[in-house]
């Protein structure tokens, strides 16, 4: 796959997810434990060969930054070929994801040209799962299509897949039209927003759009390409685990869905290791007074209370007497003794009070910022 360069453009909306995004872009969102939101997409676009990876950041990409460093967990730390973090060059007083993405595409527009590969493909990074792009490509190379587009058929939980694509197909997965899933109807094929194309094409869509000023969205630009008759966009099908990070509800939710085992695997043991920066902990401590059931923990921690249904990032400490129930406990929390947190998110290094009780409902769990002390 040294033929082909991935872009993982973050101009994702960010309106149903602004409790954890006023610091972030959702790609350095904690997840599971001790990953990154993005570090998925770039792992499996580096399980497939891809050396040249380049990441469209918007404006608020300190944290990104941090966790990507020089690429080196991804083995992209490379003198040809490797990680580039490109920043807008215009900074507006605009989310990047209403201005447009055209805008930044225009503004790397040289990285693109300069790069060596003949095919790139395109990413967001807010879907998250474990694929081999590898077969996907090969399909792409051989069906003789422009641009493939990658889907997912939802038959289950397509509500929480709201604002999503979706792609209208013809018998043959030429696709037709794209539309916005809106959790009515029949299943929908849900756009995991992977688009393969030459790099030519790419290019040529960026500057047709600079030139006519009538796209400020690269999607629009794709989407002219479907209605204009003379360019072959088809799908190319993905038939595993797939989450989609585009809401609080959806974060919490797939949060708690990871604990299932059967999910865990299929996303953590499916075709190829996901990679996050590493970071040396001692293994979690456990204490004779805690009882832990059903959850996921990373190392550094210093269990003492009660953990039941719940995600535990590195680093944090519950004391004896707390409990922890159906919620996320985000890096160097801590719990104090007799406090009791349930269907809660606690943001980074936040401290909850002795004998505080914190409740939020299952179907609108309680956020708590980034540095609280509670």
């Amino acid at each position: 796959m040294k033929d082909v360069m991935g872009i993982i453009n973050l101009g994702e909306s960010e309106e149903n997810i602004k409790a954890l995004t006023y610091h972030r872009p959702i790609a350095s969102i904690p997840y599971i434990g001790r990953y990154r939101i993005i570090d998925f997409i770039i792992s499996n676009m580096v399980n497939a060969g891809i050396e040249n990876i380049g990441i469209f950041t918007g404006s608020k990409f300190g944290s990104l930054v941090d966790h990507l460093g020089s690429g080196k967990a991804w083995d992209l730390d490379r003198k040809i070929d490797r990680l580039y973090v490109l920043s807008p060059e215009f900074q507006s007083l605009k989310p990047f994801y209403q201005e447009g993405d055209i805008r930044n595409f225009k503004d790397h527009l040289s990285y693109i040209k300069k790069s060596r590969q003949e095919y790139v493909m395109l990413s967001k990074s807010y879907m998250v799962f474990n694929m081999d792009f590898k077969d996907a490509v090969e399909f792409h190379k051989d069906s003789g299509a422009d641009i493939t587009i990658l889907y997912k058929r939802v038959t289950e939980k397509k509500d929480f897949f709201i604002n999503c694509d979706t792609l209208n197909l013809d018998e043959n997965k030429r696709v037709l039209s794209i539309g916005t899933n809106t959790g009515s109807g029949p299943c929908p094929n849900i756009s995991m927003e992977v688009y393969i194309m030459k790099k030519e094409m790419l290019v040529n869509m960026i500057e047709d759009a600079i030139s006519f000023g009538d796209a400020n969205y690269l999607k629009e630009m794709i989407l002219k390409k479907i209605y204009d008759g003379n360019t072959y966009v088809n799908a190319y099908k993905y038939k595993g685990y797939l989450a989609c990070i585009n809401s609080l509800m959806n974060y919490y939710v797939e949060s708690m869905e990871i604990l299932n085992q059967e999910n865990y695997q299929e996303l953590f043991t499916g075709h190829g290791l996901i990679f996050t920066k590493v970071k040396d902990e001692a293994p979690t401590k456990y204490s004779d007074s805690c009882s832990v059931k059903n959850s996921l923990l990373a190392n550094g921690c210093i269990i003492e209370g009660h953990v039941e249904n719940s995600v535990i990032f590195r680093g944090v400490k519950i004391k004896k007497g707390a409990v922890v129930k159906n919620s996320i406990i985000m890096q160097r929390s801590v719990i104090e003794e007799g406090a009791l947190i349930e269907n809660v998110i606690l943001d980074k290094s936040v401290t909850i009070t002795a004998n505080k009780h914190l409740m939020g409902d299952e179907k609108s769990p309680m956020v708590v910022r980034k540095d609280s002390v509670i």
